[in-house]
C-alpha cells in the first residue's frame, strides 16, 4: 500500500454517524486510511479525481466505499448509479451503510450493483460489530480483482 492510497472511503453528513464510524474502525484497527468526504458531489469528485481531488489518481481508487443513501447535493442512489456505470470505478467494492430500510431503497441499490446493504444498527456496540465486521470482510478475507 502506498502512503497516499485510501482503504476506506467513507461518504457520510451526520456528523455523529462518522464519528461512530471512525470509532469503530480505529477501535480493531484493520483500515490504516480512511478518508470521510460528506456529500455526494465530494465524494464524486473524489473517486473520479476532479476538482479538489485533481490531484488524486484514479487508479488507486479505495479498497471499499461506505455509503449513506441520504446526501445533500447528490444522494447516495445517483453516485452509485455514476460509479456503477463507468469502467474505472465499477469494481470498487460499496457497501450502503445506511438508517433507511425502504423496499425502494434496497431493491434499487442491488439493481444498480451495490455489493453490500446494511441498515445502520442504532446501538452502539452492534454498530461497531457490523462495522468490525464489513472491514474484516473487505480488507482482510475478500481477494479483490487485480488492478
Amino acid at each position: 500500500m502506498t502512503e497516499h492510497e485510501i482503504e476506506i472511503l467513507l461518504i457520510e453528513d451526520n456528523p455523529d454517524d462518522i464519528e461512530l464510524t471512525l470509532h469503530a474502525l480505529q477501535r480493531h484497527q484493520l483500515a490504516n486510511r480512511v478518508e470521510v468526504v460528506r456529500d455526494g458531489a465530494e465524494a464524486l469528485e473524489f473517486l473520479f479525481c476532479v476538482g479538489a481531488y485533481a490531484h488524486r489518481r484514479i487508479d488507486t481508487p479505495p479498497k471499499l466505499v461506505l455509503l449513506d443513501l441520504k446526501l445533500p447535493k447528490v444522494n447516495g442512489l445517483e453516485v452509485l448509479r455514476q460509479l456503477k456505470a463507468d469502467p474505472r470505478t465499477r469494481m470498487i467494492p460499496i457497501t450502503v451503510l445506511t438508517s433507511s430500510r425502504e423496499d425502494h431503497d434496497i431493491n434499487e441499490s442491488y439493481q444498480l450493483g451495490v455489493n453490500s446493504y446494511i441498515v445502520k444498527p442504532v446501538d452502539f456496540v452492534q454498530f461497531a460489530d457490523a462495522v468490525r465486521q464489513l472491514e474484516l470482510y473487505w480488507l482482510v478475507i475478500n481477494q479483490p480483482p487485480t488492478r
